[in-house]
């Protein structure tokens, strides 16, 4: 993780001092990147104690496409709550549906994308093909020419939806047709993002099978990222996705590429990163994925439904050492 402490202290030599939509400074820095060898160990954070079953915890929440911070903390993950319960603006939003409400995030997006396709009435070819690839009728004026709108006649049109399974499709593609460089999912819907209590800041997964050295990477990008406290959770769980799928898939999991656009640390994190900063990494750990879990390679079965089965005790992490816990405040 000498990256990440490499990361760290680039922020805070090179970045500037901004005000920021919690109400707590920020230092930020435009534009930073970290790789991550799997096959040399999981890149867990050692300069302090990670939270590894609060972050899986949380990864199995996004995978069954969890709304609810009560949800995540049936996962052993409060990590929510404040998002939920404790954020004004989401209180007084309209689109809150109650206590504990999370509204569309992550794994909503990942795992049942909400789709739509206007078609032309008269357009029977595109109708038939959106109908033939799962798509349903919201709202379809049928056997007519043309629709009256505001008193002025236009082309009748349909209106369908479906929901796509992201995640699923890319592991489906890895399977079927692993040269395709469109193997992605993402998080980012703007027809959504008011209905959510905290627009996603981990948006864009991309897959990148190597077939012929049988080796699964994965690049993510993060808009917006708290190095202190969220960066370590962020590469924890892109680790352990990327370990599930290449699981799943029938291969080995090797780079974690990690973008961040504005790559920052709160000011009431600080000295929890100083500390950081003056130990010494102790080195990585192997993750453990439990066997119950089918393995492609061993088994020959391809299994995609284990995304939804997966629960956080078939993970753990053998041969973890790390420095003494530090805290900081999340800023909400």
């Amino acid at each position: 993780m000498r990256q990440y402490l490499d990361t760290l202290r680039l922020v805070l030599e090179e970045g500037t001092w901004l005000e920021s939509r919690t109400g707590i400074r920020r230092i930020s820095f435009p534009g930073v990147s970290m790789r991550f060898d799997l096959t040399k160990g999981f890149p867990a954070v050692t300069t302090r104690k990670l939270a590894f079953k609060t972050a899986i915890g949380e990864l199995c929440g996004f995978l069954a496409g969890a709304t609810s911070a009560r949800a995540f903390r049936e996962n052993g993950s409060k990590i929510w709550d404040a998002n939920a319960n404790e954020n004004q603006a989401w209180l007084e939003n309209p689109y809150r549906a109650g206590e504990d409400d999370l509204g569309p995030i992550y794994g909503a997006q990942w795992r049942g994308w909400n789709a739509y396709k206007v078609l032309k009435v008269s357009d029977r070819a595109k109708v038939a093909d959106a109908v033939r690839r799962g798509y349903k009728s919201l709202a379809y004026f049928d056997n007519h020419d043309q629709v009256a709108i505001d008193g002025e006649p236009h082309e009748a049109v349909g209106l369908f939806h479906r929901k796509i399974d992201q995640l699923r499709e890319c592991l489906d593609t890895i399977m079927s047709n692993p040269d395709d460089r469109r193997i992605l999912f993402h998080a980012w819907n703007p027809a959504e993002l008011d209905e959510m209590a905290l627009p996603p800041c981990h948006l864009l997964y991309q897959f990148l099978p190597n077939p012929a050295k049988r080796e699964l990477s994965m690049s993510l990008y993060i808009r917006s990222n708290d190095l202190g406290l969220g960066a370590p959770f962020n590469i924890c769980e892109g680790a352990a996705l990327l370990s599930l799928a290449a699981r799943l898939t029938g291969y080995t999991a090797r780079w974690l590429v990690y973008f961040v656009g504005d790559a920052h640390l709160y000011e009431n994190q600080l000295d929890m990163v100083e500390e950081m900063l003056k130990r010494e990494p102790y080195p990585s750990p192997r993750l453990v994925i439990d066997p119950r879990v089918p393995e492609y390679r061993t088994t020959g079965v391809y299994a995609p439904e284990w995304l939804d089965q997966v629960q956080p005790s078939d993970f753990r992490l053998e041969g973890y050492r790390h420095h003494a816990p530090l805290t900081a405040a999340m800023a909400v």
